[in-house]
Order: structure tokens, then C-alpha cells, then sequence
């Protein structure tokens, strides 16, 4: 057996036993958040009623031929997806996905930890099929910079953060309330479902998932994909 297919195999049995363990968001109500025309607050935003879009790409980061795929499953309302988006995931991208060697997936997982799983993922879903997949990562970096505001001011947050993109802000917004974008990310959940994801984070290193969304554990599982 090779050094390479013994390391898959010992990632392979680490993630299948760290998964129920894993630190990470767990439990909740799936049907969380709702449906309606008006966005609510200080916005000054009337863009009627939006249809409902049923299928998007992968939002993506890298080359589609790298060697290594990195698909990332989280909750926008989930503070350890805040902490890993915010300090783990630019090293993956600085260390891996610039020099081509891996090719970042971001996928919705709503557990959901409040209304805002939906909403935020609505929201950057729009900015994702009106601007592309720079423009989604840029958005969703600021999201979770501003996560713990978001229960409370979360429609002037997102359209706000949306305001430097070409996105207009009050579709962002309106999309945030409305979420014509939940089949698609009732699809990216199912997608979870059926791989097994039951917290937030989870990571997985072509296809195998990673025991603990820390650094050391998804550089490691990298790693071992080359050596």
C-alpha cells in the first residue's frame, strides 16, 4: 500500500470519527426563515416581488483543474464558520488555491442557528448570480465580519455591504427577506445531507473529510494529497 493511499485512509477515519465531535454548529430548525416583499427597517427599498431562481454554480475559488478540491460547508449565522472563513480560509487560499493547487468550493449549509443562515446565504447567493465569484467571496468575507450584528440590523448589513459591488443594494437586501434563492441553497443543504455534513463547518480534502476545521488539521489533509 502507498505512503499516499495510507494517509487518505487514516484522514478518511479521523473525519468519519471527529464529525459527531467536531467543534462546529449543530442542530436546528431546516424550515427557519420565511417569505414576503417588504424589507423591513430603515431601508428605503421597493423592488417587488423576485423570482425564484432554482439552480447556481458552485461558488469557486482557484483553477478548475487543480489538483486538490477543497469544498467548504458552512452557516453564516455559525461562529466557528465565522472564525474558520475569517482565519483559516485565507490561508488556504495564500497558500494553496493562488499557486494552483487547490480549487476552493464554498457550499450553504443552514443547521440553521437563526433566520440569518437563510437570509445571509440568500443575499450572498444574489450578489454570487448578479456579480460572479469574486464578488460572492468578497461579500460573504464582510458578512461574517459583521455576524453578531446581524439578528439585529442584518437587512441594512448586507445592503450596505452590498453598496460597493455592481449588485444593486436593495435587491440584496429584498433578496435577504424574500430568499428567491432558497431552492438553490436547499439543494447545496441536500448536497451536505447526503455526505454526511451534520455541523458546521465541514470540510472536506478531495472528498474526504477533515476531522477538525482548524489550520493544522485542513493543511495537513492537503497535504497529504501530494506527499
Amino acid at each position: 500500500m502507498s505512503m499516499q493511499s495510507t494517509r487518505r485512509k487514516y484522514i478518511a477515519m479521523i473525519g468519519a470519527v471527529g464529525g459527531g465531535a467536531m467543534t462546529g454548529c449543530l442542530g436546528g430548525n431546516t424550515n427557519a426563515g420565511g417569505t414576503g416583499n417588504d424589507v423591513t427597517g430603515p431601508l428605503d427599498c421597493d423592488v417587488g416581488a423576485i423570482d425564484r431562481v432554482s439552480s447556481l454554480p458552485t461558488p469557486t475559488r482557484g483553477s478548475d483543474d487543480a489538483p486538490v478540491t477543497v469544498a467548504v460547508f458552512e452557516d453564516f449565522a455559525c461562529p466557528h464558520c465565522q472564525t474558520f472563513s475569517l482565519e483559516v480560509a485565507p490561508k488556504i487560499v495564500s497558500n494553496y488555491v493562488e499557486q494552483g493547487d487547490v480549487q476552493y468550493q464554498y457550499f450553504d449549509f443552514p443547521i440553521p442557528v437563526s433566520e440569518w443562515s437563510w437570509r445571509a446565504a440568500s443575499a450572498s447567493r444574489a450578489v454570487h448570480d448578479k456579480a460572479g465569484d469574486k464578488a460572492f467571496f468578497d461579500f460573504i468575507t464582510s458578512v461574517y465580519e459583521q455576524q453578531s450584528e446581524l439578528n439585529t440590523n442584518g437587512y441594512q448589513i448586507v445592503h450596505d455591504i452590498a453598496s460597493p459591488t455592481e449588485v444593486d443594494d436593495c435587491f440584496v437586501a429584498a433578496s435577504a427577506k424574500q430568499e428567491p434563492y432558497r431552492p438553490v441553497i436547499e439543494d447545496t443543504r441536500q448536497q451536505g445531507v447526503d455526505r454526511g455534513v451534520d455541523s458546521t463547518p465541514t470540510i472536506f480534502v478531495n472528498g474526504i473529510p477533515v476531522s477538525r476545521p482548524d489550520w493544522s488539521s485542513v493543511k495537513s489533509a492537503i497535504e497529504a494529497e501530494f506527499y
